[in-house]
């Protein structure tokens, strides 16, 4: 007998039901979440191969050691480990980065070097769920590897830019509402050189990390507790947090004056003026790159510029499109010199944030164009009319049971549907169908020939 399954007082076997239920953290998607991710998904795609990023996959597990160390403490604690079959320690990625890394140092003497890539896929990390945060969740990664120019640091910050405006998935206008903030990882290092602290460089940046959650007094603390730092030292770094005010140029200035006598901090300067620079020349508007100094970014890899882009009306959502340069990630499995920059797009905190700010799609239909079984003996007919829609590269979706017309729109219309081609006898005599509006309610009767232009016309 089956384990799910049991006997009554009858004697007859009865289904022990299993409960329906995900995992926290874990989510299913159902049509009206999946399709603008999947149009969404596409566009990032475009924006990538635009800039002449090609794909790549790599596996979901790795050997254990090649995940480990390589995020912080707390990504090492949130990893998905196990023992396969073969007794190895395996783990499932937590970011796409890490993986690449191994993957470059696999793979770049065929591929050569600067080598750009995207990678769309699934990550997991063990952490606590809230709102736009998972356990299960998407990346849409992007990297340039083998190159220590800034202006591949540029670059990269013009693409999350141009993959933030496509956004908008209930119009053609490009989505605006949204920020970038860029710091370096020089200005932060050669800070702490200034003041003695190059030592304790990873506990106190990721302190400063924090300053928007905790506030400033606490991040001083945990500077001097776990950093440790001095007071007079919590408070060099607070001073260079606190350059907030003004225009990027004007912070950038402060900044200078600020790090004087310092070479890897005026680097650190420059590498973001650059930026800038070429920001301005792209047609990037102003004010849409700002300078942070307080962003460190959590994971200890990266050593350069660092990317942060944060919603306008949702910054308690956190950045939905973060990165930065990481010059020694690849060094752990290879001699050879990869140094690398990029950045991913959240996605799964990006819909939740749409979803917030009520930018989503209400509807799911994957494509526009319904044809209703009006007349059941003339099912081989809507075949043949939907066959040549599609070969024009036109969707459509034909109603497989003869239920009343009106119960059939009333489907087109929950699904969204644009248009409903109904057809009888005395239209297919004529060679015709009636095209029916689903926003406007009009008909108009069309020539099967001319049938796709009108279609491609609403």
């Amino acid at each position: 007998m089956s384990e799910n399954s049991d006997k009554t007082s009858s004697g007859k076997a009865a289904v022990r039901r299993i409960e329906p239920r995900t995992l926290k953290g874990f989510r299913d998607f159902t049509p009206d979440m999946m399709i603008p991710r999947e149009i969404l998904i596409d566009r990032v795609k475009r924006v990538y191969r635009g800039y002449g990023f090609s794909p790549i996959d790599t596996p979901v597990l790795e050997y254990l050691e090649i995940l480990t160390g390589k995020g912080s403490d707390e990504t090492d604690k949130q990893l998905y480990r196990f023992t396969d079959s073969g007794g190895r320690q395996v783990g499932m990625r937590f970011d796409l980065t890490v993986p690449f890394a191994r993957f470059s140092a696999q793979h770049i003497g065929r591929l050569g070097t600067p080598f750009k890539r995207y990678h769309i896929a699934k990550v997991w990390r063990g952490e606590n769920t809230q709102a736009g945060r998972y356990r299960e969740f998407m990346q849409c990664d992007f990297d340039t590897i083998g190159t220590t120019s800034v202006l591949s640091d540029a670059e990269t910050a013009l693409v999350i830019n141009d993959i933030l405006q496509q956004v908008n998935l209930k119009g053609d206008e490009p989505f605006t509402d949204f920020t970038v903030h860029l710091n370096s990882r020089k200005i932060l290092t050669g800070l702490l050189e200034k003041i003695g602290l190059a030592d304790k460089t990873i506990p106190v940046l990721r302190a400063l990390d924090k300053l928007a959650k905790i506030g400033p007094e606490k991040v001083a603390e945990e500077m001097i507790t776990q950093g440790g730092a001095t007071e007079a030292q919590a408070a060099s770094i607070l001073e260079l947090a606190s350059i907030s005010e003004g225009t990027s140029a004007e912070k950038l200035a402060a900044l200078e004056k600020l790090l004087a006598g310092n070479d890897r901090g005026l680097e650190g300067v420059q590498d973001l003026k650059t930026i800038f620079q070429v920001a301005e020349a792209s047609g990037v508007p102003e004010g849409r790159f700002t300078v942070d100094v307080t962003i460190a970014r959590g994971l200890d890899y990266y050593t350069g510029t660092v990317f942060e882009t944060f919603l306008n009306k949702l910054p308690q959502l956190g950045s939905v499109a973060s990165g930065g340069r990481y010059d020694n990630l690849a060094e752990l499995y290879t001699s050879e010199k990869l140094p690398g920059v990029g950045a991913s797009l959240g996605l799964d905190r990006l819909f939740a944030g749409l979803e917030e700010l009520a930018m989503l799609p209400e509807t799911f239909s994957p494509v526009k164009v319904f044809i209703p079984l009006f007349d059941p003996a003339l099912a081989a007919d809507y075949f043949a009319i939907a066959a040549e829609l599609r070969k024009a590269g036109i969707g459509a979706e034909l109603y497989p049971e003869p239920k009343k017309l009106g119960a059939q729109l009333k489907y087109a219309d929950r699904r969204g549907f644009t248009a409903a081609l109904i057809c009888g006898e005395d239209e297919k005599a004529r060679g015709a169908v009636v095209v029916k509006n689903l926003k406007t309610r009009e008909q108009t009767e069309v020539a099967v020939s001319h049938l796709a232009e009108a279609l491609k016309g609403l």
